[in-house]
């Protein structure tokens, strides 16, 4: 007998069952005593457990046909023969293996399972075999959860070859032999036949690895600093890069190496690696986009709320880079990039711009009532009516009622929808580095009163600094540049630029607000070539409203966001005014 069999490049998968004799063989039933042909009858699991013999021989018959390249032979030894050669298929596709050894090393103890996998014990991985039903497809056994007849669990040693290096991966493998209904054995197929390690959902293949990285830095290739930024947030940081490096077809993979690795089918769990077939280089400093200057204020700022819940982005609108942001408590939810929260009048950029592009101009005449004219009257926050505003003036006091009723008279339904997605790039799955909670601009059809609460940023519009920061940068350059914290990560297009009008249009807006208007008490001091919008925005079962601020000065874009803070100017604008001081003249 073998103790192995071993193969040159596997080729080959063949989908059909066997007609007749190995353990994987369909039944064959003869004619009856009256001489009329029986049905074939499929083979099904039983619940008595395989006799020693039996499992060492469907075992060894299995491994052989799977190291010899004769897929479809292997997954007819086991008692699902199309999730097997599926998964064997794909083992041979994407791991790519040279070569492969498969010599069974007898019964195991589910202690040496359990130690291979983690797992208390081997019913897990692999899971006991169960009372099958016949699969139309395949006429083969198909497992069913209602029952678990006893397998025999036996182990074996694999050693994968790859070509181009004398480095080989030995690993212990193992698998659950179960009696099927003909009387002969077959292999419980369970992703861990393949590998201890693989799971359901999981994707086993040769992929770029990379060296851990080196000193983690900042802009200004300083070591990076940041209570917000938690070894735990920073170790997603450096594996979401890899990942969206490594699926990049045009990045430079020089320095990288190959491995095995274990991954979730979509991609964003964490990886296992296995074993390194080519060393990669040695990493270089990992460098990131924050500057330590502004993260250090942004820290700071999130740290004076006096116990409040908050977040901060600063963005570099030039580029979309992310300069800071912090989070109270430092070590919560990164609410920064995650948190949903209605924003409030900070969504009145976002409405002007559909104004200013529906024909409305700053100076527009656009009467400020007392209440709003949809269905359900909404009132403002102050007791006057302006019945002579334009539409600068509402923006710079924040009208509600105004943005309302213009909103209603010169918007179509969708137009928050699309001009959020189309110039500000809300929706649009950015990939930061980080896990990020997109803004949410639904469409509000017909529904007044939901297009009444989008306009100043309530109702079902949910948005987090990080998108609101985005939105101020967009305005001061003109052009939206997808937030990212390292360099040279891939950025989404928005689907069009503001135009060179509505752009300047928008900048003396808020320039007038951070003048003169509801920001003028926190821009004091810091309104050269600056900008901002302040808002308040209310939740379910809170007495004081959240507090929102977001503004721009040069090359920076920032917005904050304090849970009860009250109005925009009390609690997120001196935090905000805080960083901007901090960054001085850039």
């Amino acid at each position: 007998m073998r103790k192995g069999a071993k193969i040159g490049i596997i080729t080959g998968v063949s989908l059909a069952v066997l007609a007749g004799g190995g353990y994987g063989a369909y039944s064959l039933v003869g004619g009856s005593d009256s001489g009329t042909p029986e049905a074939k009858k499929p083979r099904t699991v039983v619940a008595e457990p395989p006799t020693a013999e039996q499992a060492a021989a469907g075992a060894k018959d299995f491994l052989e046909a799977w190291a010899a390249g004769d897929l479809g032979k292997a997954a007819g030894l086991t008692d699902d023969p199309a999730a097997a050669t599926a998964a064997l298929t794909a083992f041979k596709d994407q791991v790519k293996p040279s070569g492969l050894t498969l010599a069974p090393s007898g019964p195991a103890a589910p202690a040496a399972f359990a130690s291979a996998t983690g797992t208390p014990s081997p019913t897990a991985k692999p899971s006991a075999p169960a009372s099958a039903t016949p699969s139309a497809a395949t006429g083969s056994a198909s497992p069913s959860a209602s029952a678990a007849p006893a397998g025999v669990l036996m182990g074996f040693k694999a050693r994968a070859e790859f070509e181009g290096t004398n480095r080989v991966w030995d690993y212990n493998g193992f698998l659950s032999v179960v009696k099927m209904s003909d009387d002969t054995p077959a292999v419980h197929w369970a992703p861990t036949v393949i590998h201890p390690h693989l799971g359901p959902g999981e994707v086993i293949s040769t992929q770029p690895v990379f060296a851990p990285p080196g000193n983690v830095v900042d802009r200004n290739n300083k070591p990076l600093q940041g209570a917000s930024i938690t070894p735990t947030l920073l170790a997603t940081l450096q594996d979401n890069v890899r990942k969206i490096q490594a699926a990049d077809p045009g990045k430079d993979q020089s320095d990288a190496g190959s491995g095995v690795v274990i991954t979730t089918a979509d991609g964003k769990g964490a990886t296992d690696k296995l074993f390194t077939i080519v060393e990669p280089k040695p990493a270089k400093p990992f460098k990131v986009t924050i500057d330590n200057t502004l993260q250090a204020a942004a820290e700071k700022a999130m740290a004076d709320l006096g116990g409040k819940s908050g977040s901060i982005v600063a963005i570099e609108p030039s580029t979309g880079q992310v300069l800071a942001f912090a989070n109270a408590p430092a070590n919560g939810q990164n609410r920064a990039f995650l948190g949903l929260l209605a924003p409030g009048s900070t969504m009145k950029i976002v409405t002007s711009t559909a104004l200013l592009e529906a024909g409305v101009n700053p100076d527009t005449v656009v009467p400020c009532p007392l209440k709003s004219s949809n269905p359900k009257a909404i009132p403002n926050s102050f007791p006057d009516a302006y019945p002579n505003n334009t539409l600068q003036q509402d923006f710079m006091i924040s009208c509600n009622t105004a943005f309302i009723d213009q909103g209603l008279a010169s918007l179509k339904p969708g137009a928050l929808t699309s001009t959020a997605k189309d110039v500000y790039g809300i929706g649009l799955e950015w990939k930061t580095g980080l896990p990020n909670a997109d803004g949410r601009v639904p469409d509000a059809g017909a529904n007044k009163d939901e297009q009444a609460m989008q306009s100043i940023g309530q109702g079902k519009i949910q948005m987090n600094p990080l998108a609101i920061a985005s939105i101020t940068a967009t305005v001061q350059s003109g052009e939206f540049k997808q937030p990212v914290l390292v360099a040279d990560l891939p950025q989404q297009k928005a689907a069009r630029s503001l135009s060179p009008d509505a752009a300047g249009k928008l900048r003396a807006m808020m320039a007038a607000t951070a003048k003169d208007g509801t920001a003028k008490a926190v821009m004091a001091g810091i309104s050269d070539n600056a900008g901002a919008k302040t808002g308040s925005a209310e939740a379910t079962g809170i007495d004081t409203t959240n507090s929102w601020f977001t503004a721009y000065r040069g090359n920076l874009a920032l917005a904050a966001e304090v849970q009860g803070g009250g109005h925009g100017a009390d609690a997120a604008g001196p935090a905000v005014a805080a960083v901007i001081k901090a960054a001085g003249n850039r």
